[in-house]
């Protein structure tokens, strides 16, 4: 049995849809699972064992370009025998029509009559969680779902990790404390650099090092927690955002005996590289997209305005980040008690 996945367009969201894979896998031992998505998420699919290939699909978030979905369609007749489309767009629906690919699964979205033919209605009570709503797609409709739920998990390659350690001179000699400061999100999602700087602070004084981890936007804020650190500290913080490859923030990461993150992709992958996690909450809730691994402290403070889903705060002030203080997360770290990561050569 031969799966096309239509693949979301998030780091986080493409992290929890292994949870999709290993159902078909739990359901179908021998099927194939190839996944349509956009390209910078090879790296991620490369790194779970249940799928078979990655299919670059060229077009960005939001193009319709119905002539190349109907190429890209069209160049996949014939090869596989069921289709599951993670996103609700009437967009995600085109190419596995063109295809014309038997079973066509996905949620009730966007006007998608005829181009699924098992389209399926979202209960949201009985499943609250996005994982949830990714595994029953595996499923016949109202089925129940496996207990307890698979986690994600991505798999590491020594070879490359070592070679992404070589290539940016890093060492494992002291604990790595890793920060994923950025959201693409919105501010909104950003704990500040101030409080981040605080438990670097702390972290190093204790004899650990620091790797922060982001996309290119997130350079800067790196190098304002940096500078908040007094120089002998400051030299014991590396700042590796928008400088590593999607690839190797995820072989690196795996090197870190405990993250600290916003509610973002790299809180995801951390959590599916099963690191110790402390995962910051602002204007987002760990109840629909938490982080799913087995030392996790989530911490935030759930004041009367959060969470309110905005990018940025209504009322100016982002309280529900600013009065989060920075020991909340050292104490959430010191129970977590992450071991330095020995790297066996």
């Amino acid at each position: 049995m031969n799966i096309l996945i239509i693949g979301p367009s998030w780091v986080g969201d493409m992290v929890m849809a292994q949870t999709l894979f290993q159902c078909l896998k739990m359901r179908h031992p021998e099927c194939a699972i190839d996944v349509l998505a956009p390209e910078w998420s090879r790296p991620i699919l490369e790194r779970m064992p249940e799928v078979r290939q990655a299919l670059s699909f060229p077009l960005g978030h939001g193009v319709l370009e119905l002539a190349t979905r109907r190429r890209i369609g069209k160049s996949l007749a014939g090869r596989y025998d069921q289709a599951i489309l993670l996103p609700n767009s009437l967009k995600s629906a085109l190419v596995p029509f063109f295809a014309g690919i038997a079973l066509r699964t996905g949620w009730k979205g966007e006007m998608r009559y005829g181009l699924l033919n098992d389209v399926r209605k979202l209960d949201k009570d009985r499943y609250p969680l996005m994982i949830e709503r990714f595994m029953a797609l595996a499923y016949p409709a109202g089925a129940e779902l496996p207990q307890p739920y698979p986690k994600p998990s991505l798999s590491i390659d020594p070879a490359t990790r070592d070679a992404a350690l070589a290539h940016f001179g890093l060492t494992l000699d002291r604990p790595v404390l890793a920060l994923c400061p950025g959201a693409e999100f919105g501010e909104a999602k950003r704990w500040p650099s101030e409080h981040y700087a605080k438990v670097a602070e702390a972290k190093i004084r204790e004899g650990w090092q620091v790797w922060l981890f982001g996309s290119k936007k997130d350079h800067p804020v790196g190098e304002d927690i940096r500078s908040r650190l007094i120089p002998g500290l400051r030299e014991e913080a590396v700042n590796l955002s928008g400088e590593t490859s999607l690839a190797q923030a995820i072989d690196l990461l795996s090197c870190a005996a405990s993250v600290v993150s916003n509610d973002s992709g790299l809180m995801h992958v951390a959590a599916a590289l099963n690191r110790p996690l402390v995962a910051v909450y602002g204007s987002t809730s760990p109840q629909f997209t938490p982080p799913l691994a087995d030392q996790v402290e989530i911490i935030r403070l759930g004041i009367e305005c959060s969470p309110c889903f905005e990018r940025t705060c209504r009322f100016g002030h982002y309280n529900c980040l600013v009065q989060l203080e920075p020991q909340v997360a050292v104490d959430a770290l010191q129970r977590l008690a992450g071991e330095p990561v020995e790297v066996m050569h």
